[in-house]
């Protein structure tokens, strides 16, 4: 896994050296450990993105095995769909689909 502080901490340094004080930011920057983690903190940081760099953004994106078990463990808690599931976490429902038969959930 990548340093994800050590990153952020140089982004935030280079691009918002204000944000660098706020004690939610500060306090997040120490919990990221999943992919999740990282995709919540991305847009505290940087806000929401827009529609089409949403949409080329999403492909480059990967889960690790933790986090696609905290992403089915929430559909289950919440008895959502995949569909609903993947509208909130912006992932496709195929591949929802897909983790759920290879995680066997």
């Amino acid at each position: 896994m990548p340093d994800f502080k050590l990153i952020y901490t140089d982004i935030i340094n280079e691009k918002f050296p204000d944000k660098i004080n706020n004690p939610v930011i500060r306090s997040k920057l120490n919990t990221l450990h999943t992919a999740v983690d990282v995709l919540k903190f991305n847009i505290l940081v940087f806000g929401q993105p827009e529609n089409t760099v949403l949409s080329k953004s999403q492909r480059l994106r990967s889960y690790d095995e933790r986090s696609i078990r905290d992403i089915l463990e929430y559909q289950r808690k919440n008895r959502l769909t995949n569909t609903e599931t993947g509208s909130h976490f912006k992932i496709s429902r195929n591949t929802i689909a897909r983790w759920k038969c290879f995680f066997k959930l």
